[in-house]
C-alpha cells in the first residue's frame, strides 16, 4: 500500500510541475486528476510582438461624415475581433488629438514640458495595436488590414522585450 502510495504522490509532482505554465491542476474528491487549459495553446510557439503604430493627418477624419465615421469605426471594431480570435491581438488603443499631447524633456538635469506633439509633421501617432506574429512578413499582413491604412500609413516595429528581467 505505501508504495502505490508514493506512485500517487509522484504523479501528482509531475502534474504539478507539467501543469505550473500552461495548465491549471484541478484534483477532484476521488484524487484524481484533471487538466483544465489555463490559455490557448498557439501551433506556432516561437512568435514576436510588433507594436504598429497608425498614422494620419487628424484634419482628413474631420472631412468625413458621421456615416463614413461610423462605417470606419466598425471595421475597426471587427479587425480588432478578428485579430482577437485568431490570437494576434494583445492591445491596442485610439489616442486623443495631438493637442491633448505634451512633450517631457530634461536636459543637464531641467525638465521642459511643452504642449503638443515632439515634431511637427503631416501625419500623426493616431493610434497603435500591440501583437503577435511569427514574423515581420505576418506582422505586415495584419498592418495592411488596418482600415485607416487606405488613407494613412502603419510603421511596424518589432518589440525588444525585456520580459527576463
Amino acid at each position: 500500500m505505501t508504495n502505490l502510495v508514493e506512485r500517487m504522490l509522484g504523479l501528482r509532482e509531475l502534474a504539478d510541475e507539467f501543469c505550473k505554465d500552461s495548465f491549471r491542476r484541478m484534483s477532484n474528491l476521488a484524487g484524481g486528476v484533471r487538466l483544465e487549459v489555463k490559455t490557448p495553446l498557439k501551433e506556432e510557439t516561437l512568435t514576436m510582438k510588433y507594436l504598429l503604430m497608425i498614422y494620419g493627418n487628424e484634419a482628413h477624419w474631420d472631412t468625413l461624415k458621421e456615416a463614413d465615421r461610423h462605417k470606419i469605426y466598425k471595421e475597426y471594431m471587427d479587425f480588432t475581433a478578428d485579430m482577437k480570435k485568431t490570437g494576434h491581438y494583445i492591445g491596442g488603443n485610439e489616442l486623443k488629438p495631438i493637442a491633448t499631447a505634451t512633450t517631457v524633456r530634461v536636459r543637464e538635469g531641467k525638465r521642459t514640458v511643452t504642449d503638443g506633439p515632439f515634431a511637427e509633421t503631416k501625419e500623426q501617432l493616431g493610434g497603435y495595436y500591440l501583437v503577435e506574429a511569427k514574423d515581420l512578413d505576418e506582422a505586415m499582413g495584419l498592418a495592411a488590414r488596418i482600415p485607416s491604412v487606405r488613407w494613412g500609413a502603419i510603421e511596424v516595429r518589432p518589440i525588444n522585450s525585456h520580459e527576463d528581467m
